[in-house]
C-alpha cells in the first residue's frame, strides 16, 4: 500500500479546507493509498513562504511517502514556473503527484510523459536564465561596470591601534561595520616591520677615525 499525503491550501482563514479534504479522502480510498499526513495552508496563492508545503516538501525528500495527492494544481504552486519546479523535483526524488481537478497522475504512463515534458520545459527555462545572466554579465564588462561586491575599505591601522588599546574583537567589528573574522584577519596580516639600524659604540666610531687618520 503506498503512502500518500494531502496538500491543502485556502486563501484566508475564513475560508475551510473541508472541501478539497472530501474529494481528496475519496481519491485516496479509491485507489488504495494510506493516507499517513495532511498539510494545509491558509495563506494567499501568490506569497511565496508556505510553511504547509515547505515542510511537505522536507518531508518529500526524506521518503516519508509516495504520493502527493492536491485538489488542484493551482493550490500547490503560486505560478507556473514554481508549478514546474515543485513537479521536477517530486519526478527527481520519486514521488508520485495526483491532481483531482485535472485529473493530473505521474504514476501513469500518460502522467509520465506529462513529467518528461514539464521536465524539459524546466531544463529549458534553466536554461534561459542562466544565458540571460551571462549576457547580462558581459554587457556590464563591456560597459566597464563591476560585477560583484563593492570591495571593504578598511582602515587598518585603526584597526590594529583600537586592538593595541584593550579594545575586544567585538567591540571593533561592531565600530566598523564588518565581522570579527575580518578584523582577526586584519590583526594577523600585521605590517612588515621597518629594518633597524645598529649604530656602533662611540668607541668603535673613535677608533675607526683614528685608523682612518694615520
Amino acid at each position: 500500500m503506498k503512502r500518500a499525503v494531502l496538500y491543502m491550501r485556502v486563501s484566508t482563514v475564513d475560508q475551510n479546507p473541508e472541501t478539497q479534504l472530501h474529494d481528496l479522502h475519496q481519491m485516496a480510498a479509491q485507489r488504495g493509498y494510506e493516507i499517513v499526513h495532511e498539510y494545509v495552508d491558509r495563506i494567499s496563492g501568490t506569497k511565496a513562504k508556505r510553511p504547509g508545503l515547505d515542510q511537505m516538501m522536507t518531508d518529500a525528500r526524506r521518503g516519508r511517502f509516495d504520493v502527493v495527492i492536491v485538489w488542484a494544481c493551482d493550490r500547490i504552486a503560486r505560478s507556473t514556473r514554481h508549478f514546474l519546479e515543485v513537479l521536477d523535483e517530486l519526478n527527481r526524488i520519486e514521488v508520485e503527484f495526483l491532481s483531482f481537478r485535472e485529473n493530473i497522475d505521474t504514476g501513469g504512463p500518460l502522467g509520465r510523459a506529462i513529467v518528461v515534458i514539464i521536465a524539459a520545459i524546466a531544463e529549458l527555462e534553466r536554461g534561459l536564465i542562466v544565458e540571460r545572466v551571462r549576457a547580462g554579465m558581459r554587457r556590464a564588462r563591456l560597459e566597464g561596470l563591476r560585477i560583484g561586491r563593492t570591495p571593504l575599505t578598511l582602515d587598518r591601522d585603526a584597526i590594529r591601534r583600537d586592538r593595541s588599546q584593550g579594545r575586544s574583537i567585538r567591540q571593533i567589528a561592531t565600530e566598523y561595520g564588518i565581522s570579527t573574522a575580518t578584523v582577526q584577519r586584519v590583526l594577523k596580516d600585521q605590517p612588515p616591520a621597518s629594518p633597524t639600524v645598529k649604530s656602533q659604540p662611540y668607541i668603535d666610531v673613535t677608533k675607526t677615525l683614528e685608523k682612518a687618520a694615520s
